[in-house]
């Protein structure tokens, strides 16, 4: 339960948490963090469809050691902290609030927001390496070719019909309302210090992994390395979290991946 001191009837708006937030854990974790892996995102993707004499080339090898493997790891796990980070901002942010008004000072606060980053982006790592594992086993069924796309239309189009079904789906939409009510999150899973702030980055990293692992398999769809496609599952992600209408977008949103996938079967 949360301590009653640290939050009074009347939730602070996001821009009341962010003016209490100390300036540098924001600073750092919804400008610093995602500008530069959208900076690494937008150069390996340059590479990998132009020359193929940088960051890409790696890629494109069909010996699939440790090191590479480790590499195709690291390029999930940034892809996720550029693509799913600012969407938790509404938390980090109103976290951030709560937390400078019941720690004993500033810097214990700061640390808390970093701890409940750092909860976050484990659990988006450790998705990042079930992705690099079904990238593999993919690739090793020849259903993605090396570009890191979908081989053929079928292919492309049940990875469209599963994203599809999963929009609709009651648990989709119950992480999705968990994920648009940052306040009652922290209302109901509060847990104080430093482990306390980790673990509610653990628990609320674990709904959205549930709200959106389905739509990350439309980057092998697109292709893993398409930044028109990145972009636009940023978009959805951040309308479904951060609007009114995420749970009917993400309703529309399945009707319409489905209908395409259906489509794409028939043609």
């Amino acid at each position: 339960m949360v301590d009653t001191t640290a939050l009074d009837d009347r939730p602070p708006t996001i821009l009341e948490s962010a003016l209490r937030l100390d300036r540098a854990p924001a600073v750092v974790l919804l400008i610093v963090l995602p500008l530069v892996s959208w900076m690494w995102i937008v150069v390996m993707a340059r590479d990998m469809y132009g020359p193929m004499t940088g960051a890409g080339a790696w890629m494109m090898t069909t010996v699939w050691d440790a090191p590479h493997l480790a590499l195709l790891w690291a390029m999930w796990a940034v892809m996720m902290v550029g693509m799913m980070l600012p969407s938790a901002s509404p938390m980090l942010l109103l976290y951030g609030g709560v937390a400078r008004r019941s720690a004993t000072g500033a810097s214990v606060a700061s640390r808390q927001i970093y701890a409940l980053a750092a909860g976050y982006l484990v659990v988006w790592a450790v998705f990042s390496l079930g992705a690099t594992a079904l990238q593999r086993l993919l690739a090793k069924l020849l259903f993605v070719s090396s570009m890191m796309e979908a081989t053929s239309p079928v292919v492309g189009a049940t990875l469209l019909l599963i994203a599809g079904v999963y929009q609709l789906t009651p648990i989709k939409h119950a992480c999705l309302r968990t994920c648009q009510s940052p306040f009652g999150f922290l209302m109901s899973r509060w847990r104080a210090g430093l482990p306390g702030a980790f673990r509610m980055g653990l628990e609320h990293g674990a709904l959205c992994v549930g709200c959106c692992w389905a739509l990350m398999l439309l980057l092998f769809a697109g292709g893993v390395m398409n930044l028109a496609v990145i972009a636009a599952l940023t978009a959805l992600v951040a309308f479904e979290k951060l609007t009114p209408f995420g749970a009917q977008g993400a309703r529309l949103s399945g009707v319409l991946l489905i209908a395409t996938a259906l489509w794409m079967f028939v043609g």
